[in-house]
């Protein structure tokens, strides 16, 4: 990157600024870029997005109103288009597409399509438009709805991610994504095969993915919530969610005898290794988890959790056992 203004050289800089929308303030992490040689402030599109980004998840998640991806979600898992999304929801045409292309609802009707996430909510919804249904087609989406509302039929990763984190909604504990087994899965699944990790090394590389991801992007890739231990910061609950990606079949463990201990290593066979990534993850961030390889695949374990003690965000929550909030992706030192 140089200065527009003198074609010098230039330095990144980050720091707490107070930000409206829509008439509510909220404290973000500023990013801007400092000509070295006049002194002058400017940021690109990158750092634009990445501002207006944090402005935008807050005021989602202050209010309730869902993220682009959970607007997406709820229309996509019932197999409706976006127009008809907005017929049943009394919008206009448009209008539920433009939502998932990044316009932000109103308060109201964000909420609203929180509440018709719900098949048991939006169920009723469609009871009440059955005039615009023709036959085979309100048959075909109350199957679907019904695949939701009887567990026998269907398991929805969002009912497994909620017996398994407490922050499902959106925030800034959780990266402001709703957590998910099929990208977590995804995750645990790319490092097995690359790096075979033992579990304290796992939870490193799941944090210092996360993180990364949102210090460049604004957004986790997992949606998990980590905590500060001894160890170094690792997911709330992992051996749960370690346990479920076993069993979902997402990759292999094996335990490790050490002699006085063991240990459970991560790994993957011809079964495993079938996953298809590009089901659950992006280019982008299957680039992330492969930066975040590059970084520690010559490091063992202990190396790892002794780069981790480095953090801002586990050092200031360790003592406490607190969770690490994401605003100290901004701070970290990989």
């Amino acid at each position: 990157m140089k200065s527009p203004f003198t074609g010098g050289n230039v330095r990144l800089e980050r720091e707490s600024r107070t930000f409206e929308f829509r008439k509510e303030k909220f404290e973000i992490i500023y990013h801007y870029y400092v000509c070295e040689e006049s002194g002058e402030q400017f940021t690109n599109d990158e750092l634009d997005t990445l501002n207006i980004t944090q402005v935008h998840n807050k005021y989602r998640s202050r209010f309730g109103i869902p993220s682009i991806e959970e607007i997406k979600h709820a229309r996509s898992k019932y197999g409706l288009s976006a127009a008809k999304m907005s017929e049943i929801l009394g919008l206009g045409i448009n209008v539920y597409r433009n939502y998932e292309a990044g316009e932000m609802p109103s308060i109201s009707i964000g909420r609203y399509i929180r509440l018709v996430a719900d098949p048991q909510e939006f169920v009723k919804l469609v009871e009440i438009n059955k005039s615009s249904w023709d036959a085979t087609e309100y048959a075909e989406v109350l199957e679907t709805i019904s695949k939701f509302r009887d567990p026998q039929l269907y398991e929805d990763e969002g009912q497994l991610a909620f017996s398994l984190f407490k922050d499902c909604l959106p925030n800034i504990y959780n990266g402001f994504r709703v957590p998910g087994i099929k990208r977590i899965g995804a995750m645990i699944n790319y490092f097995s095969t690359a790096l075979q990790p033992f579990t304290t090394a796992l939870n490193k590389l799941m944090f210092y993915a996360d993180f990364s991801h949102y210090k460049k992007y604004g957004m986790s890739i997992s949606g998990i919530t980590y905590k500060a231990i001894q160890r170094g910061p690792v997911p709330t609950n992992y051996g749960g969610l370690y346990n479920a990606a076993v069993n979902k079949g997402y990759v292999k463990v094996t335990e490790v005898d050490f002699g006085e201990y063991g240990g459970d290593k991560f790994y993957n066979d011809e079964e495993t290794t079938s996953v298809n990534l590009l089901d659950a993850l992006t280019q982008i961030e299957l680039a992330t988890l492969e930066t975040i390889t590059e970084k520690f695949r010559n490091m063992n374990t202990s190396q790892i959790v002794d780069v981790s003690h480095n953090e801002s965000g586990w050092k200031e929550n360790v003592n406490n056992f607190d969770k690490i909030s994401y605003d100290f992706s901004f701070s970290l030192n990989i």
